[in-house]
């Protein structure tokens, strides 16, 4: 499922109209909007709020946006821009879509992401909290952050458990299946900070002196990735197997659209589209 809800989500990362809606409020420069945007729901929170909540990011990348982009707009404009971009984006991949099918995705979408676990998910307790969205398309997108934020809320939770932190995730990670050169960027670590983290990996047994990932990393990540499902599972529990393979259904066409416009090296760590006959087939989980 998050497979499908998460590109919904995504195309206030990446779509230009999401981007010109932040901008049309002052928040020029594309990691003023996202911090902004993402934050918006806590409050005009300060750097410190915004390094634990995401967790991946270096302090002073986090500094340079906030509180300063407070100053540029409010949390509420931030809200509303964010909102706005989301909705004209979606707009845009959804237009050959029938209203009825955005109503009933956006019906069953919500009715999950209200029945998201809060406490201990400061994220997705923010989100859920906020106002229930007008239209079909507004609704599909709130419920959709909702449900992708606590499901983030969850993965950290299970990623501390590991006893590493942000940078020596991120790093451990760029060794087995993803790009230092754009996720160090994208997360602001300095060379000397993640050369550093590499080293304390060796330490602690997750790379190997050649920096090749060990077997108790691996198991320990799968075991990471197993407790992020668990956490995350309540939702579809509560929509029931049916009614959750029917939303499948509707956000299928709607997530493939919306993944075009997702770069291949993006965070996000969406898997390669797989065979839709395939997905049709699998079993809702």
């Amino acid at each position: 499922m998050w497979t499908c809800f998460e590109p919904v989500h995504a195309v206030t990362y990446f779509h230009p109209r999401a981007r010109a809606a932040y901008e049309a409020v002052g928040l020029r420069g594309y990691w003023r909007g996202y911090f902004a945007g993402r934050a918006a729901p806590l409050g005009p929170v300060e750097a410190p709020t915004v390094v634990a909540a995401f967790f991946s990011f270096a302090p002073a990348m986090v500094a340079r946006a906030l509180p300063s982009v407070w100053r540029l707009a409010t949390p509420q404009e931030a809200l509303r821009a964010r909102l706005t971009g989301a909705v004209q984006a979606l707009a845009e991949f959804t237009y050959e879509l029938p209203e009825a099918h955005l109503v009933e995705a956006a019906d069953l979408l919500e009715e999950a992401a209200g029945r998201v676990e809060v406490a201990g998910r400061v994220l997705g307790a923010v989100n859920a909290a906020l106002p229930r969205g007008e239209y079909p398309l507004a609704r599909l997108w709130q419920a959709a952050t909702t449900l992708r934020e606590h499901r983030g809320d969850g993965h950290v939770a299970a990623l501390v458990t590991t006893g590493l932190d942000p940078v020596e995730v991120v790093a451990w990670r760029c060794r087995v299946d993803q790009s230092r050169q754009f996720h160090q960027a994208a997360r602001g670590w300095t060379d000397e900070e993640w050369t550093a983290a590499e080293e304390r990996l060796v330490a602690k047994g997750w790379l190997t002196s050649e920096r090749t990932a060990t077997e108790h990393a691996t198991a320990t990540f799968r075991t990471v990735e197993e407790a992020t499902d668990r956490a995350a599972l309540g939702p579809w529990r509560a929509l029931g197997a049916e009614r959750t393979a029917r939303l499948r259904e509707l956000l299928d066409p709607i997530a493939t659209r919306c993944r075009t416009i997702i770069p291949a090296k993006a965070p996000i760590g969406l898997p390669a589209q797989r065979d839709s006959a395939r997905d049709a087939s699998a079993p809702a989980r």
